[in-house]
């Protein structure tokens, strides 16, 4: 399977991001970079370039929006998916980081691990619903679609 080599945010209509979002945003460009697998899957008849490709995320009319390209920055794919799917997780997602970042700060250990497995889940159940959007357009292994996962929230924080 193919991977991603390179991946830009366009955050330019969001309001700033809070310093654990920020932090979040860093760690999973971060990881996603150091390990991923994605790979354009054939559509319509037409096989997509292979990659390594380079992956360019925005939110354009309330719409997600993956334009990849080829190593060499030639266009490989531009994929639109509705936000609407993701609402409910990426608030549950958000409600949970907050308790997180907030029990760190004052909770017993056994208290934050019990919310650390909470956002796990709901985490993980973010990575799921991205990996179904694409289905049929692209392929990712589960902790590339947590990482990207991760991304979507932090663009969807302004939308």
């Amino acid at each position: 399977m193919s991977k991603i080599v390179h991946i830009e945010l366009d955050d330019s209509n969001l309001p700033p991001p809070t310093p654990e979002v920020e932090q979040e945003r860093k760690v999973a460009i971060f990881d996603l970079l150091e390990d991923n697998s994605f790979a354009l899957l054939e559509r319509d008849g037409r096989t997509p370039p292979e990659g390594p490709y380079k992956l360019y995320l925005s939110v354009r009319e309330r719409r997600l929006v993956l334009d990849i390209k080829t190593e060499d920055g030639s266009p490989a794919g531009e994929l639109h998916l509705a936000l609407g799917p993701f609402r409910q997780v990426v608030k549950d997602y958000f409600q949970i980081c907050e308790s997180y970042f907030d029990a760190v700060k004052t909770a017993a250990p056994s208290q934050i691990e019990t919310i650390d497995m909470a956002r796990r889940g709901i985490h993980n159940e973010g990575a799921n619903v991205l990996q179904e959007r694409l289905e049929g357009k692209a392929e990712m292994d589960h902790d590339t679609a947590r990482r990207l996962f991760t991304l979507v929230c932090v663009l969807h924080f302004g939308g």
